[in-house]
């Protein structure tokens, strides 16, 4: 594994703790307390006090400046939106001249550091558009570096680790992404950040636990990853930066960028297991190549364990059961390698059959596939439909669903709208092996909000 430098480390430790950091982080903190949902201060009254919180950002900022030198234009544009943005009473935030002057993906050097600053949303977070400041490191090993130069390119794509966080921060969200910001129009997104520190720190927790409840062995370098950060944060950087190039690739029969359209849940579940599951048989290809990199190798393995376990032990019992295309995908992963005899839950007992897992989990990325390939040339409703075909063959739907009816039973002359309002909100529910899951493992899968690499077990 590449070791970050010892000054890298230093560095991050000092600036955690700088007086100036910790009084922006305050400031903005107290300033998020005077705003509105939309960003904008809630009353005009309270415009003193928030001249007075951003006086001190601005003070921070320029007094750490100098640790900052390569993102110099950023932080001075940033000054100016701030001042701007007071100069206007605080309204509607608009920091597009400072976010187009932040471009992370142009230095993507292992140990990096970033101050950011914006008012924004965070995913999976908070909804508000909120003073939000993070200190970050970019995480970007050799290997990482080649692979990316390589067969993988993904330009956009930006690995971090957290240093600090505000209140919006301090939930599951793992994503900083530019089009969470106020901004007064769309540019085109250059890059987006995924911490990996976060996925890896909630992954080993997640996993060290569902391994004792469920009674399973673990093979003995997947059993690295319980033990091993830094090897657990390296092999989500792997499989994100594969999965994240996948949603423009491939045999695609729909606007790459679907979470932005009215469809039924169930679509979105196959778009991120067919990026999962890409990543997958990548990995695959990586692992078995004489000619790939020793770390690559043995890294490409471990994304294998990492898919199936994240899928089927967090994701499929992660969030509420409303719409939940993520858990979906977990619970048809798990359903797929169950009724193709590589999964067994005998004896309450759980064990795999870890030979014969590639084959299966490959084959049914390659389902996900074929029903792209063969949409591209059917009606979009046809492709709903024969989308539920795949998912239903595998996960029961809910007894009181109308589209497990068939066609026949579905209002096929009405606008699309009315079709995916008939998808129940728990269309595919829990199974029984599930529920006795979720039940053991709920309060441990809340205990990572907020978690971070500098907090993981």
């Amino acid at each position: 594994m590449t070791q970050l430098s010892h000054n890298a480390q230093a560095t991050a430790q000092m600036l955690a703790t700088h007086d100036a950091w910790l009084a922006l982080k305050a400031a903005a903190s107290d300033f998020q307390s005077l705003q509105s949902k939309d960003g904008s201060l809630a009353e005009a009254a309270m415009q003193p006090r928030a001249s007075g919180l951003i006086a001190i950002i601005v003070d921070a900022i320029d007094e750490l400046l100098p640790h900052f030198a390569h993102d110099a234009n950023y932080l001075q544009a940033l000054i100016a939106d701030l001042k701007k943005w007071e100069a206007h009473g605080f309204g509607t935030p608009d920091f597009l001249d400072a976010l187009l002057e932040f471009q992370p993906q142009s230095q993507r050097e292992d140990g990096l550091l970033h101050l950011v600053l914006f008012p924004m949303y965070t995913q999976n977070g908070s909804t508000n558009r909120h003073l939000e400041a993070v200190l970050v490191q970019v995480i970007w090993p050799d290997f990482i570096a080649q692979l990316e130069a390589g067969s993988y390119s993904n330009a956009l794509f930006v690995p971090l680790r957290f240093i600090d966080f505000t209140a919006g921060y301090d939930t599951n969200s793992a994503v900083l992404f530019p089009e969470s910001v106020a901004i007064r129009e769309t540019p085109s997104f250059t890059w987006g950040a995924i911490f990996q520190d976060r996925e890896a720190a909630r992954f080993r927790k997640v996993l060290k636990e569902a391994a004792a409840i469920t009674n399973l062995q673990l093979p003995a370098d997947a059993a690295q990853l319980l033990t091993d950060q830094q090897l657990t944060e390296e092999t989500f950087i792997m499989w994100d930066l594969i999965h994240d190039r996948t949603h423009m690739r491939g045999d695609l029969p729909f606007d790459p960028f679907m979470i932005k359209q009215r469809m039924p849940f169930f679509l979105y579940s196959l778009e991120e297991l067919r990026c999962d599951l890409t990543a997958f048989r990548e990995s695959m290809k990586i692992a078995a190549d004489p000619a790939s990199d020793a770390e690559a190798a043995h890294t490409a393995k471990l994304v294998q364990y990492a898919v199936i376990f994240d899928r089927i032990f967090r994701f499929a019992i992660t969030g509420s059961r409303v719409r939940n295309y993520d858990g979906l995908g977990g619970q048809l992963l798990f359903a797929w390698m169950h009724q193709h005899h590589v999964l067994h839950w005998t004896d309450t007992k759980l064990s795999i059959d870890w030979d014969q897992v590639p084959e299966v989990v490959a084959a049914l990325g390659d389902a996900i596939d074929e029903l792209y390939w063969k949409s591209i040339d059917r009606p979009k409703l046809a492709h709903w439909l024969a989308a539920y075909e795949l998912v239903s063959a595998t996960v029961t739907p809910n007894p009181a669903s109308v589209w497990a009816k068939g066609p026949e039973a579905l209002p096929l002359t009405a606008p699309l709208r009315e079709i995916t309002d008939q998808v129940l909100d728990d269309e595919f529910p829990l199974s029984m092996f599930y529920e006795a899951l979720n039940k053991k493992m709920a309060a441990v899968i809340e205990s990572t909000r907020g978690m971070t690499g500098a907090t993981s077990i």
